[in-house]
């Protein structure tokens, strides 16, 4: 029997927040817990108890949670947890206002700021009255076109404070991308940078304001934030205040705290809108925070003065998560750049500049730092490192292999798996278990994950669809806009009854871990075989020749034939011998029905706002249907390409 990559000592065992919280709950419950899946039965067994053991646990600050703790419980989209319960989001992540580092912020150019809890507190309380003189309060919609900073953390805590609906997206998102998402829900204010860097080059914003303005109905005033030092080239309407001059006359002060209904709007977040325009996902204030400082607290096991660093944008669920270490004690690292400028090692170098802990990153980022040759190991110290994480896409496993081999023997390595949609995961890190190749720790606690066989019945060993068969608190109240919740129930409950349908192709473990093998919209089917992208994926991805690569099915004389597009490294070219390669590859990794019918090589693989590769928009290509939406796409003019390339019919 093959043996973990990793486990971890008595000692870490012991110490964890896992083993404190099985502790104290089994005391509250009369319960003997020794095994995270000890935990985890009762988690999903018994959410009543589970949940009401997370909110003491985190000390959640709040009006009394009451009775019932559940509501509901049967139902999927009826249930409501802590219905009597009034919290701030923003109250909870500002429990301090001590000297104690809560932001660190890092850009690439070497820029470095840290802002203390009593600095991050005060700044707050002066926006939370400028808001408010701007004429924000409960249900209005504030929309930041910002990067990971600081400010931008303020700004949604104090927005938050007043009852107002956050939303942000990334700078270097394009018009088109901003308007689609901020367009839908109408804000009364934008907070905006007036630039940003990204690998080595500055990037305006203010250029583009004024096209977005124009576009967003409703907006009343615009809050710029000087970023990139550039003089601003918009001037207006609506009316435009610089940062310094919103907050001159208010003075840090003690913040009262509004406290609203456990269901309270909070935050909208936004799909990846390949399939059309992005769907705006409505999350409540207190069903986010439960679920999040759940996983800070018991998958993550962040401790007071852990650094906590995620490579996330503000368009992106993560940045929540990441922003929410705050709850446990937890110092931010905020890095706004590219991660290899201007060395590709620069990571590393921040990560023992500042003592990360938690390194949060992407399965691309640690593909490329493998075939760049790194070996961080030899190279750096990593001394406060405990626990490596990566979400986006699967972790192939020989990646697994290269984080133990080559960054740190001593670390925990989670791939975590969730998504948007419920600000949350399905599978996480298990603080107190091994870890095994190419696997996802763990199933998530409170989340009764399961995977359903075509006959929806739940399998273990086998590949089918990852499903949620119980409620969970952090489930999105609807989409913005969506009368009816028709749309809503659509894309999440109309493919099993009162079952949450995730979209992933997945698989249960003997280990009771998880292997995720890509989108199940996205699952190639020659021959009735049913493949997932991944699995292609990662054999092809090893290659050293390879940079990306995507893999598409094709409709062919009444089956699929399965296509595949390589990046390759600079100077190379497809040639016969790389191209049989790719096959062989392929074929022992998988099995013969996986290897490529077709590989042409392109010069650049598109991906989506979000950071997923582009499958289904190339897929409608090669099969002659229209694009639906190109503003999702961070690189559209990569399908260019793709279009040369038609028709495939040989």
């Amino acid at each position: 029997m093959s043996q973990p990559l990793w486990t971890p000592s008595q000692a870490e065992i012991r110490g964890s927040n896992l083993t404190a919280f099985m502790v104290a709950a089994g005391r509250t419950w009369d319960l003997e817990m020794t095994s995270y899946g000890d935990v985890y039965e009762w988690s999903v067994s018994r959410p009543e108890q589970f949940w009401a053991s997370v909110w003491d646990f985190a000390g959640i600050i709040a009006d009394r949670p009451g009775e019932p703790v559940v509501e509901n419980g049967d139902d999927m989209v009826a249930a409501r947890f802590f219905p009597n319960a009034r919290l701030s989001f923003a109250e909870n992540l500002l429990r301090r206002r001590d000297a104690a580092p809560a932001i660190v912020f890092r850009r690439e150019d070497g820029a470095r700021r840290v802002l203390s809890h009593g600095e991050l507190y005060d700044l707050v309380s002066r926006l939370i009255p400028a808001l408010r003189g701007l004429g924000v309060g409960v249900g209005d919609r504030v929309g930041a076109v910002v990067p990971n900073m600081p400010e931008a953390l303020a700004f949604m805590l104090a927005a938050n404070a007043l009852g107002a609906i956050w939303s942000s997206c990334s700078p270097d998102f394009g018009t088109r991308g901003v308007v689609d998402r901020l367009g839908q829900i109408g804000p009364k204010v934008l907070i905006a940078v007036d630039g940003y860097f990204y690998n080595g080059r500055h990037h305006s914003v203010s250029a583009r304001l004024g096209e977005i303005c124009g576009a967003l109905e409703g907006l009343e005033h615009v809050v710029l934030i000087p970023y990139a030092d550039e003089a601003s080239q918009f001037a207006g309407p609506p009316e435009v205040t610089w940062l310094d001059d919103l907050i001159r006359e208010h003075r840090p002060e003690p913040i009262r705290f509004e406290r609203f209904a456990f269901d309270q709007p909070a935050f909208i977040l936004y799909t990846s809108g390949t399939t059309g325009l992005p769907k705006c996902i409505l999350h409540a204030g207190g069903r986010a925070l439960i679920k999040l400082f759940e996983e800070q607290w018991l998958q993550f096991d962040l401790k007071s003065g852990d650094v906590f660093y995620y490579f996330t944008t503000t368009g992106w669920n993560m940045w929540y998560t990441l922003v929410t270490a705050l709850g446990p004690g937890g110092t931010v690292l905020m890095y706004d750049g590219s991660p290899f400028h201007p060395k590709p090692d620069s990571m590393f170098d921040v990560a023992d500049e500042e003592g990360i802990t938690h390194f949060g990153t992407a399965p691309k980022y640690l593909e490329q730092v493998r075939k760049a040759g790194l070996r961080p190991k030899a190279s750096h110290d990593l001394l406060a490192l405990r626990t490596v994480l990566s979400t986006g896409s699967p972790l192939a496993p020989d990646v697994f292999d290269y984080v133990y081999d080559a960054i740190k023997d001593d670390v925990r390595l989670a791939s975590i798996s969730g998504g948007t949609e419920m600000v949350a995961t399905l599978a996480n890190a298990n603080p107190i278990g091994p870890v095994w190749r190419g696997e996802l720790q763990a199933r998530t606690l409170g989340m009764k994950a399961e995977v359903f066989d075509s006959q929806a019945q739940p399998v273990r060993g086998q590949k089918g669809e990852l499903v949620c068969t119980a409620p969970f608190p952090s489930r999105p109240l609807g989409f913005w806009n969506d009368p009816g919740d028709e749309r809503y129930h659509r894309t999440y409950f109309s493919k099993y009854p009162n079952v949450w349908w995730h979209g992933d192709y997945a698989e249960l473990t003997e280990h009771d871990g998880m292997i995720i093998y890509g989108r199940s919209d996205a699952t190639l089917n020659p021959g009735g075989v049913r493949i997932g992208t991944s699995e292609i994926y990662r054999p092809v991805e090893q290659l050293d020749e390879v940079v990306d690569s995507l893999v598409v099915g094709q409709d062919w004389h009444s089956d699929v034939r399965v296509v595949l597009f390589v990046q390759l490294r600079d100077g190379r070219e497809l040639d016969d011998a790389l191209a049989e390669t790719i096959r062989e590859s392929v074929r022992s990794y998988a099995t013969p029905r996986h290897v490529p019918s077709k590989i042409l090589q392109v010069d650049e693989i598109p991906y989506t706002i979000n950071g997923k590769k582009v499958e289904m928009a190339v897929g409608d290509l090669i099969n002659g249907r229209a694009v639906k939406n190109e503003g999702s796409i961070a690189n559209p003019q990569a399908l260019d390409q793709f279009r040369e390339l038609m028709p495939l019919d040989d």
